[in-house]
């Protein structure tokens, strides 16, 4: 039987047009730009329009990983969503996020993680495709804590912001994809970061309202103490378990939720500054969206490109961790063509859609696509003359 791998082909995000920089947090809160920047990392983080919420965030990010791979979402297998802030506690955002893309019929769930949600995401999307349940996985990390921030808190109003980001995972049969990955959690650090009020223990009543329960809140000491002391060792384990180095490592892209976590982690395992992408200056701490965005970043930017091995790592609530060793797979570009469906089934379609960027092979199949679209085209004039004739 031949092997199974889950290749990342498509990619996909979106931030709010909005932004709330450290100019405007100094009229209302006792900080700086310096403060937070020297801190953080940080200078300004994107938010949402009262008219946007995460399945729409959500739903915008996966229509454009889907486009880039050239994958229609009636063919997805299963879809992921990776998030903490959800539109409603029921139903779940990821069927929102199903039926907005017209994925008829096709199974989606939401998987609560943290920060490190996208990661967990992948990992499953993985699985699913090893083990021959799926061909095609939409994993999608999108947050939205801008309206679970108090405003008035320094602890977290400086850190955190809005987006979404998504990854399209497809069968393949070469040795790429999600080579390894590290899952980690310790739940005796909950209450470092938490959002008290709104679940079970505390559900909604004027006295939570009251006591301000429905903000997040957060031991800022404690969580820098637990990223610094997990992230480097579970970076460290995904690069062992992939069976490489950290020479092998085109590019390090973390969760952004701290530059001098980040700067932490790679000097654990040796990754120069020139390997790693911090985009935290501008988006702040978007948790599980952070790390796709980020992804996607250094795809436009060119840090990385398909065949590259990508290392992932991210912490969060719960408390939790997970990293991620990835080699990215070949994107499938759609073409002037795939809008010029005309009135023939849109299948003879699918193999001229999806050029790739720079192999033989993608040319290859392109080239193939149209001899079938030329053969297609001929057998359907043959029939109309025969039905004429």
């Amino acid at each position: 039987m031949t092997q199974r791998y889950a290749n990342i082909i498509g990619w996909g995000k979106y931030v709010p047009s909005r932004v709330i920089t450290n100019a405007d947090l100094e009229k209302t809160l006792d900080t700086s730009d310096e403060w937070i920047f020297t801190r953080t990392g940080i200078r300004q983080r994107h938010v949402v329009s009262p008219d946007e919420y995460t399945s729409t965030m959500a739903t915008a990010a996966a229509e454009e990983a889907l486009e880039s791979a050239g994958v229609r979402a009636r063919d997805l297998g299963l879809i992921i969503v990776a998030t903490s802030s959800p539109d409603y506690l029921t139903p779940p955002v990821s069927s929102q996020v199903q039926h907005a893309l017209g994925a008829k019929d096709v199974g989606a769930f939401t998987l609560v993680a943290g920060c490190p949600g996208f990661v967990y995401g992948l990992a499953t999307a993985q699985q699913f495709i090893v083990s021959d349940a799926c061909d095609n996985v939409l994993v999608i990390g999108a947050e939205l804590i801008s309206r679970y921030t108090d405003w008035n808190d320094r602890a977290t109003a400086v850190l955190f912001g809005d987006g979404a980001g998504a990854a399209v995972l497809q069968v393949g049969d070469e040795p790429s994809g999600v080579l390894s990955y590290v899952l980690g959690s310790d739940g005796s650090g909950a209450e470092h970061l938490i959002l008290p009020g709104g679940g079970t223990v505390a559900p909604p009543s004027q006295e939570t309202l009251d006591q301000g329960l429905h903000y997040l809140r957060m031991n800022g000491r404690q969580i820098f103490r637990f990223a610094t002391r997990v992230l480097g060792k579970a970076l460290h384990q995904a690069i062992q378990q992939a069976g490489l180095t950290t020479d092998d490592i085109d590019l390090f892209v973390p969760h952004q939720a701290n530059s001098r976590i980040i700067e932490s982690a790679a000097r654990y395992v040796g990754l120069p500054r020139e390997k790693v992408f911090i985009n935290i200056e501008q988006y702040g701490n978007t948790s599980a969206a952070s790390i796709p965005i980020a992804m996607c970043e250094a795809l436009e930017q060119g840090r990385i490109k398909t065949g590259d091995t990508v290392a992932f790592v991210a912490f969060g609530a719960g408390l939790t961790w997970a990293s991620a060793v990835v080699k990215l797979g070949e994107p499938s570009m759609p073409t002037p063509i795939s809008r010029l469906r005309l009135s023939l089934p849109s299948r003879l379609f699918d193999p001229i859609t999806r050029v790739t960027r720079t192999t033989s092979a993608g040319l290859m199949k392109a080239l193939a696509g149209c001899l079938a679209l030329i053969t297609a085209l001929r057998r359907r004039g043959a029939k109309r003359r025969k039905d004429d004739g």
